[in-house]
């Protein structure tokens, strides 16, 4: 019975190569935070981030460290490029004010990847890209 199935998905459609057909998802908010305000500030910046248009081709990951009596520090990276951070102490700050901030941020960075696309600049923000 296991080989019958084997033969059948081997010849099925779906085995066809798939390097042919890949999809890239995009557009994403990888939320890797750990706390309530890194919680908070991801829905925020989410809700934010699904409003913007032409965000394919760009995924959004937060990532949290806690600092133990300190606090945490948020981290905002789209496509392995940190753009903004940010620290949130022990107290409840403005997390809806700082994701605002960071919806800013983030525009102006599309904005310039975006221009520095149709100039035919491989320049991100001053990173140039080696080959």
């Amino acid at each position: 019975m296991t080989a019958l199935l084997l033969s059948l998905l081997s010849f099925s459609p779906f085995s066809a190569k798939a390097n042919d057909d890949e999809v890239e998802i995009s557009g994403l908010v990888i939320d890797r935070t750990l706390t309530r305000f890194g919680k908070e500030f991801s829905f925020y910046y989410s809700s934010y981030w699904r409003e913007l248009p032409f965000t394919q081709g760009f995924n959004v990951t937060l990532t949290e460290t806690v600092f133990p009596q300190a606090g945490t520090l948020l981290v905002m990276e789209i496509n392995g490029t940190k753009i903004y951070s940010t620290h949130f102490g022990r107290r409840a700050s403005s997390i809806k004010d700082k994701a605002e901030q960071a919806v800013l941020i983030t525009v102006d960075y599309l904005a310039q990847v975006r221009a520095n696309a149709i100039v035919g600049d491989d320049i991100e923000l001053g990173h140039s890209k080696q080959e």
